[in-house]
C-alpha cells in the first residue's frame, strides 16, 4: 500500500491522475466508477532487470494500491490515530522549486511512522528543472539520495507527460521485495477505515484497506465504534466481489453506525462476540463553557458528506484560537441539512455550515421563512477561512487614538450654525489635514469635541502646520470654542481583531 505526500501544486494529483489512467485497465465495470479513496493498478516487473529482487518476481504482474490522499482529508485523520496505513510513501518534490513547508510536514509524518521512503522529482519537463539542488536541499532535511552515498532512492520524472513513471513503479516493487512486505492469509481479517458516509438508499457505506487474512461476503466485523455483517462487498472499480484479500482496497455495506476514520476493525465469528468485545462510544453533548464576560460564542451546526470530512472539520475548528471568542459544536452529523438541523440553529442562533451536502426541501423553506442562513463549502480551507471570519466579526474592532497637536486659540473669525473659523498658535506637536477629531478644552476642562474641515496659514489651504506656527482652523462641532480655549488634534484607528 503506497501513501503519495507532498507540498501543494508539486504534481501528488498529476502523478496520481496518470498512474490510474494508464495502469487501471478499463473491465466490464468501467474504469473507477466511484472515489474511494484508494484504487488498485497492476504493474509487471522488467524482464531486463538483473537484479536479484527483479528476477524473483519477473513476469508475474504485480498489484499496488495508491491511497489517494490529495483530495482524501482521512488521511490526516489516520495519521494523528496513529495507524500505519501505508507500506511505502512516495515524497513528491518539484525539481524547480525543491522542497517546501508541506514537503517537510511530509517527511516528519514519514519519519514518525517509520515506512520506507521514495522520492519522486517530479516536473523534469519544466525549464529551470534542477535534481541535483533539490537532493542537496533534502539532505539538509536527512533524506540523502543514494547517488549522494545515502540510502533513499529518488527517481526524476514529469507526471504531466509520463516520463520516469514506470521506473517509479518498478521502484516500488523493488522495494517491497526488499522489505519483505508480506501479508498473512491464515490470520482472521483486519485492517483499517479509510473513510465511512451514510447512503440514503445504500445505508452505511465503508472503505476498508486489508491489512491481513481474507476479507468475505457474510462475516461479522467491527471496530471499537461500531459493527455489522458484510451484507455488499465491492472493489475500487464498483464491482461486486465476494472475498479480498491484503493490500485491497473495498467498499463494505453492513455497518450499523459509520465507522470513524482510521479505526481498526477486525472479524468475530458472532454478532454476540462482536458486541461483547467493542467499545461502544458514548454519544458527546455539547461542550460545557465558563464564558468570561470579555468573550463571545459563536454556535455551529456541522454537516458533512463522509465521515473523514466530519473528523478533520471538527480537529481543525477546534483548534482555532479561541481567547476572543468560544467555538461551540451543537450538532456535528453526516448527510443533507435536515428540518431538525435548522430548528436548532434557530434556537440557539447557529451557524448551519453545510460540506459537500445539499438541503432537504422542507429544511430550505423552513430556512427561508426563519431567515436562517446555510453556508455550502466544497474545500475544507474555505469552510475554516469562513469559520474564522464570523468569529472576527463577533469581536469589536479595538479604537488606537494618537494625539497629533495642541493649537491654543487666539481669535474667533466666523460662527454660523455649527462651524466655525478660528485663527491660534501650534504649542505642541503637528497637525496634518485630514480626518482629525477636535477636543476643546477650556481651564482644563474637556467641554466637548468635533472635527477639522480645512487648514490654512497666511489665509492659504495648507497641508500642515507645526509648533511654533500660526494656523487658521475650519472647525465643525456642536460646542463653541472662544478665545483662549485649547484645542487637542488627534486621530482615531480602527483596528481589525484577528483570533
Amino acid at each position: 500500500m503506497v501513501v503519495i505526500l507532498g507540498h501543494i501544486d508539486h504534481g501528488k494529483t498529476t502523478l496520481l491522475d496518470f498512474i490510474r489512467k494508464s495502469r487501471v485497465a478499463d473491465k466490464e465495470s468501467g474504469g473507477i466508477t466511484q472515489h474511494i479513496g484508494a484504487y488498485e493498478i497492476e504493474q509487471r516487473p522488467s524482464t531486463g532487470s538483473s537484479t536479484e529482487a527483479h528476477s524473483k518476481s519477473s513476469g508475474q504482474a504485480k498489484k499496488i494500491t495508491f491511497i489517494d490522499t490529495p483530495g482524501h482529508e482521512a488521511f490526516s485523520q489516520i495519521r494523528s490515530r496513529g495507524a500505519k496505513v501505508a507500506d511505502i510513501a512516495i515524497l513528491v518534490v518539484d525539481a524547480t522549486e525543491g522542497p517546501k513547508a508541506q514537503t517537510k510536514e511530509a517527511l516528519a509524518h514519514i519519519k514518525k511512522t517509520g515506512i520506507p521512503v521514495i522520492v519522486a522529482i517530479n516536473k523534469m519537463d519544466k525549464p529551470g528543472a534542477d535534481p541535483e539542488k533539490t537532493k542537496r536541499e533534502l539532505a539538509k532535511e536527512e533524506i540523502l539520495a543514494e547517488s549522494m552515498g545515502g540510502q533513499v532512492p529518488m527517481v526524476e520524472l514529469s507526471a504531466k507527460t509520463g516520463k520516469g513513471v514506470s521506473d517509479l513503479l518498478e521502484l516500488i516493487l523493488l522495494l517491497a521485495e526488499m522489505e519483505n512486505l508480506k501479508a498473512d492469509l491464515l490470520k482472521p481479517a483486519e485492517g483499517v477505515v479509510i473513510e465511512s458516509f451514510r447512503d440514503s438508499k445504500r445505508g452505511v457505506v465503508a472503505t476498508l484497506l486489508l491489512e491481513e487474512g481474507q476479507l468475505a461476503t457474510g462475516q461479522i466485523i467491527g471496530t471499537c465504534s461500531t459493527w455489522g455483517k458484510i451484507k455488499i462487498m465491492e472493489n475500487f472499480q464498483g464491482k461486486v466481489i465476494k472475498e479480498a484479500l491484503p493490500s485491497q482496497p473495498v467498499v463494505v455495506l453492513g455497518f450499523e453506525d459509520a465507522p470513524g476514520v482510521g479505526e481498526r476493525f477486525k472479524v468475530f465469528d458472532n454478532l454476540e462476540k462482536a458486541q461483547a468485545d467493542l467499545k461502544k462510544e458514548k454519544a458527546i453533548g455539547p461542550e460545557v463553557f465558563n464564558v468570561r464576560e470579555d468573550q463571545k460564542v459563536l454556535n455551529l451546526v456541522l454537516k458533512a458528506d463522509v465521515r473523514g470530512s466530519l473528523e478533520v472539520l471538527e480537529e481543525i475548528l477546534r483548534c482555532l484560537p479561541q481567547e476572543k471568542v468560544i467555538l461551540r459544536i451543537l450538532k456535528s452529523e453526516l448527510g443533507e441539512v435536515i428540518e431538525s438541523d435548522i430548528k436548532l440553529a434557530s434556537q440557539a442562533k447557529a451557524k448551519i455550515l453545510a460540506f459537500r451536502v445539499k438541503v432537504n426541501p422542507v429544511a430550505e423553506s423552513l430556512a427561508e421563512r426563519e431567515k436562517i442562513k446555510i453556508m455550502h463549502f466544497e474545500i475544507i480551507y474555505d469552510l475554516v477561512e469562513g469559520v474564522r471570519k464570523y468569529m472576527e466579526k463577533q469581536v469589536a474592532p479595538e479604537i488606537i487614538r494618537k494625539d497629533l497637536a495642541k493649537l491654543k486659540v487666539l481669535v474667533v473669525f466666523l460662527t454660523e450654525k455649527n462651524r466655525q473659523i478660528v485663527g491660534g498658535k501650534i504649542i505642541e506637536g503637528e497637525v496634518k489635514k485630514g480626518q482629525v477629531g477636535i477636543e476643546v478644552f477650556r481651564k482644563d476642562e474637556l467641554l466637548g469635541s468635533g472635527r477639522m474641515i480645512n487648514l490654512q496659514k497666511n489665509k492659504k489651504d495648507v497641508e500642515r502646520a507645526t509648533k511654533g506656527e500660526e494656523a487658521g482652523i475650519l472647525y465643525e462641532g456642536s460646542t463653541r470654542v472662544e478665545q483662549g480655549d485649547i484645542l487637542v488634534f488627534y486621530t482615531q484607528e480602527r483596528i481589525k481583531i484577528e483570533l
